[in-house]
């Protein structure tokens, strides 16, 4: 049975946003892991053979959570810092709509639980809430080694999803946000999440200087308190951290013809403009507004809350002229036919370009063997317990499909221009 509502991970609380690839899911290993980070942003070129990149797989997910569609997954190694007790993970969704590393606790092995260290604030425990559109995740802060692809990070923070002990409590000011808790690899879909997208960390000042952030507690004995947080001691986008390619990413999927694919493969690239796999070519940049959003015009509608996500597994839009579904795909859209239909997206720089794309009927896609599902639509006010935004066209994973997505940090210049800014 396909899950077709594996919808938006990309970050609800938008006003603070300021080579191990094809590995074995929760397995072991020995994999040493080196090298330092930095926030560099210079370029840089090598006669070396490249190892800015890993693969991008589309598939039905890890086995606690099969049958996921439009879901893009990488893989990575955490580490215990300057060890080589090491894990490497699959089926890690790659999502450029949040900022992030994120693994679920029953994806660590218990050699990997006991080592990774904790984030502590005096005698409390860090954790971390963090919001997505429909639903929330809460975990401890943690500090690992990580590599993805032939990139290295090293003593980089990130968070333990459903972690236990001091942590186990979801606190209500998380949990009363809306959703559900994606606690598990079973409701999360994947064995955890890597954010890469626009920004630098996930919180950023508002969260060093405001107490009740939404963002870090400090966890005793069980309870836990929302509390300020240093920027040097935040959850960054793994991206920022790296070496040298370290301003930005770019997501290469090939076309899906027809109904759908039973499988993808892609790549995702490191840096822009950094390297020679990375370059920026005849690609239109779009500059993200001061509220990090883009504009689209659909049917005549200016929608000012409109951003491109892979981690969003449809086209997520409002248009009472399309038939939806009904039961259990209530808010998916079910047309009579194919539909070809456009949308124009237009960035703070003055650039536009135009996105056409085909609707399907989501009840007969469903009935396909396929899992990347290039025709799938929904209007996101009418799913249920859903935290959708208002004035909004969601360029979900299908999006990518055909294109060179590059996805620029904020404050890093890329290509010869300043991010935050998309290109395709």
């Amino acid at each position: 049975m396909k899950r077709l509502f594996c919808i938006g991970f990309f970050l609800l609380l938008a006003a603070c946003g300021g080579g191990g690839s094809g590995g074995s899911s929760s397995g072991g290993g020995g994999v040493s892991v080196g090298g330092s980070s930095s926030s560099s942003s210079s370029s840089s070129s090598s006669s070396a053979a490249l190892t800015n990149f890993t693969a991008i797989s589309v598939d039905a997910g890890p086995a606690q959570a099969t049958g996921n569609v439009n879901i893009p997954f990488v893989t990575v190694t955490i580490c215990v810092p300057g060890t080589v007790t090491c894990q490497t993970i699959d089926h890690v969704i790659m999502d450029t709509g949040s900022t992030g590393l994120r693994i679920e606790y029953e994806a660590l092995t218990a050699q990997m639980r006991a080592g990774l260290p904790k984030t502590m604030q005096g005698t409390a425990g860090v954790g971390e809430c963090y919001q997505y559109v429909d639903g929330y995740v809460f975990g401890s802060v943690r500090t690992t080694d990580m590599t993805i692809g032939g990139e290295n990070v090293s003593s980089m923070p990130f968070m333990v999803i459903g972690d236990t002990g001091d942590y186990a409590t979801v606190p209500t000011a998380c949990s009363s946000s809306g959703g559900t808790a994606h606690d598990t690899i079973a409701e999360f879909g994947a064995n955890g999440i890597i954010g890469i997208g626009d920004s630098v960390l996930d919180c950023g000042s508002y969260c060093a200087s405001t107490t009740s952030n939404g963002y870090y507690y400090a966890c005793t004995g069980g309870s836990c308190t929302q509390t300020t947080f240093a920027t040097a001691l935040q959850i960054p986008n793994p991206v920022a951290r790296m070496a040298v390619n370290n301003n930005g990413t770019v997501v290469v999927l090939p076309a899906v013809t027809g109904q759908g694919a039973a499988t993808l493969n892609g790549t995702l690239y490191f840096g822009i403009n950094t390297q020679s796999n990375n370059m920026l070519g005849t690609e239109t940049i779009l500059s993200e507004f001061n509220n990090g959003y883009l504009t689209s015009t659909y049917k005549g509608q200016s929608l000012t809350r409109s951003f491109v996500d892979s981690g969003t597994n449809f086209y997520g839009f409002t248009d009472s002229t399309i038939p939806l579904c009904t039961g259990n795909l209530k808010g998916f859209y079910c047309p009579t036919s194919s539909l070809a239909l456009s949308a124009v997206l237009s960035g703070a720089n003055g650039a536009s370009k135009t996105v056409n794309f085909t609707l399907d009927n989501a009840d007969t896609l469903v009935q396909t063997p396929y899992y990347a599902l290039p025709g799938i639509g929904g209007d996101p006010h009418a799913f249920d317990s859903l935290n959708a935004f208002t004035s909004s066209f969601d360029f979900g994973l299908p999006f990518f499909y055909g294109k060179r997505v590059y996805t620029a940090i904020a404050g890093r210049t890329a290509g010869g221009a300043v991010g935050p800014y998309v290109a395709f």
